[in-house]
Formats: C-alpha cells, sequence, structure tokens
C-alpha cells in the first residue's frame, strides 16, 4: 500500500519537512487555531471562557520607582461584591458579578439571570509595604497602590561602563 496516496497533504504543504518543526498533530493544532480565529477573530481559550459565561478582569500592572500600580476594570460590580488581598507577593482580587435582564413588549417578556464568582491572581515584584497598600473602587475601575519598602527603592545603582 502507498501511504502517499492516502495522506491528503505533502510535507512541504505542511512545513513538516523543515527541521525543528513538529509532528503532523502540532500542524493540525495550528491549523486549527488559525481557522478559529480567522473566522471568529478569538482563540480557542477566549471562546472556551465566552462560551462557558466565565469573568476573568483585565488587570494592567505598572511599577515606578516609588511603588507597584494594579489597575482592574469590574464593570457593573460595586465595592462590596470586590475582596482585595494580598499574600506575600500575590495580589488576589475576587468577587461575584450578578447580573439580570428583564425586557417586556406586549406578549414577549424576556428574563435572564448570570451569576458567577470570579478570582484573578497577580505576582508582584518583592519588597512591597502590604500595610501601606491601598486599594480605590470607582467606576467599575479597581486601584490598588502598594508602596515599596525605603530599601528596596534606594537599592538601585547605576553602574558605569567602560570600554576595556
Amino acid at each position: 500500500m502507498n501511504l502517499k496516496s492516502i495522506i491528503p497533504w505533502s510535507k512541504e504543504e505542511t512545513g513538516l519537512s523543515r527541521r525543528g518543526v513538529g509532528e503532523p498533530l502540532d500542524f493540525l493544532q495550528r491549523r486549527m487555531n488559525r481557522v478559529f480565529d480567522d473566522f471568529l477573530g478569538r482563540s480557542p481559550s477566549e471562546l472556551w471562557n465566552a462560551f462557558d459565561g466565565a469573568f476573568a478582569p483585565q488587570i494592567d500592572v505598572s511599577e515606578t520607582e516609588k511603588d507597584v500600580r494594579v489597575s482592574a476594570e469590574l464593570p457593573g460590580l460595586d465595592e462590596k461584591e470586590v475582596e482585595v488581598t494580598l499574600t506575600g507577593t500575590l495580589l488576589t482580587i475576587k468577587g461575584e458579578k450578578k447580573e439580570e435582564q428583564e425586557e417586556e413588549k406586549g406578549d414577549y417578556w424576556h428574563h435572564e439571570r448570570s451569576y458567577g464568582l470570579f478570582e484573578r491572581s497577580v505576582e508582584l515584584p518583592a519588597g512591597l509595604d502590604a500595610d501601606k497598600a491601598n486599594a480605590k473602587f470607582k467606576n467599575g475601575v479597581l486601584k490598588v497602590t502598594i508602596p515599596k519598602k525605603p530599601e528596596v527603592q534606594s537599592s538601585k545603582k547605576k553602574i558605569e561602563l567602560t570600554t576595556k
């Protein structure tokens, strides 16, 4: 039996003839990911979260010489539904998102509820002063500021470059 007659692609088409490229199943996985990306504009993991109703807040982390700042988008929530903790260097934001929609027009009535817990953690650099951390919540945006300890702030030292 000639295997080339039953395989629907050649090594040249898949790129498998090049050194360091994975097996045919890797190729198939990449192609399927590309199909999802092209068709829906999202990766398979994003689609999974969208379909199972999971909510994961978007987080931005920035660092200055004096502190670390974390910003999280939590639309539709109020501060009573959000909990922020710092354990060592792990900052965790968790809460519960509750959403209800009701629409009534004549004979038509639509009622939808969506509830779910969420938790998002981010590892922060060492040397932060957890006792002086503060968090503000306004218009669905959480802003956490954690100052660095004085010894960490002053430990930065410029190293001179030489040509030798």
